[in-house]
Parts: C-alpha cells; sequence; structure tokens
C-alpha cells in the first residue's frame, strides 16, 4: 500500500497542524535496512562469484558450501533489518531484531527518544520499558517525524487509565 511505510505524507488540517495517516501504518528503519539488504546482496554475489571461479579441485560440495556461508550471513544481516512498528486501531506490533511483542493501545504511556538514543522506548502501564528499533535515529528527519506521528496515534487512542487506589 503505498504511503505505509513509514514515509508518506501526513495530512496537514485548518489549523495547520498535522494529521496521522489512516490506520494501519507500519514504520521500517531506511537506512539499515538498505545497508543489511545491499550488503546480502554483495555477499551472495561474492559468493556466486568464487564458487564459479575456485580451481577445479574444489568439488561442487565446497562450492554449494560457499553458497550456504553467503545465505547464513544474509540472515543474519536480516535480523538488523527486520524491526517494524504496526500500528492498527485495535494494537501495535512491535517487532524488533529476535522478539515480537504485541499490545493494546491502553497499554502505552507515552513513546520518548532522548537525543543521542538510537531508537525510542515505549513506557508501558505496568512501569516497564520497550525498546523500538523500528524508528532508529540514524534515519535522521524521518525518525523524528514517524516517532512524531506514532504519538499523535497515541493521544487519538488514549494511555492507560491510573490504577484504582492510586
Amino acid at each position: 500500500m503505498p504511503g505505509q511505510d513509514g514515509g508518506g505524507e501526513e495530512a496537514v488540517n485548518g489549523s495547520g497542524q498535522r494529521t496521522p495517516r489512516a490506520l494501519p501504518v507500519t514504520f521500517r528503519p531506511r537506512n539499515i535496512r538498505l545497508v543489511a539488504y545491499g550488503l546480502t546482496a554483495l555477499v551472495m554475489a561474492t559468493m556466486a562469484v568464487l564458487a564459479v571461479i575456485l580451481p577445479r579441485d574444489w568439488g561442487v560440495q565446497d562450492r554449494l558450501s560457499l553458497l550456504l556461508l553467503g545465505a547464513v550471513i544474509g540472515g543474519g544481516l536480516h535480523f538488523l533489518a527486520r524491526p517494524r512498528l504496526v500500528l492498527t486501531e485495535e494494537r501495535v506490533t512491535v517487532v524488533n531484531s529476535v522478539r515480537t511483542h504485541v499490545l493494546v493501545w491502553p497499554e502505552i504511556i507515552d513513546a520518548r527518544m532522548p537525543v543521542g538514543e538510537p531508537w525510542p522506548s515505549i513506557d508501558l502501564a505496568d512501569g516497564s520499558t520497550l525498546a523500538v528499533m523500528a524508528i532508529q535515529s540514524s534515519d535522521g528527519e524521518l525518525a523524528r517525524s514517524n516517532l512524531e506521528e506514532f504519538r499523535r496515534h497515541l493521544r487519538e487512542r488514549g494511555e492507560a487509565a491510573e490504577p484504582d487506589g492510586h
């Protein structure tokens, strides 16, 4: 879907404020994905060339092992490019390199990314925090606008109510 990958344009309402895009929205880091998948292509191409130009005394199994090694390296690089943040009307799915967390909107108190941090963290109603690797400070202005859009969606959907007795 156009505009669903963290780089689409938000609308500006009559008072000049930005309004977030309609859900569902997916945010993904840009730079790390370019680097990871670019390196994967380079490694696979290098392994394929090596498999072809190796001396004749290297067998088919050796050549296939080179390709397999390239695929394993590519798989490792995929873990760097895997993070995403998916916002739907009902839930927020945070996919980091290894783990996936599915939250409902009221569980999220706030999202913040202090200067110098590589990615934002979200404060949860249970007092814990969760890193959101899908928005990376290395993406510059894209990261700032994606975080602000996420925060606008969070404000629209409310946050967790204070527990009774506090």
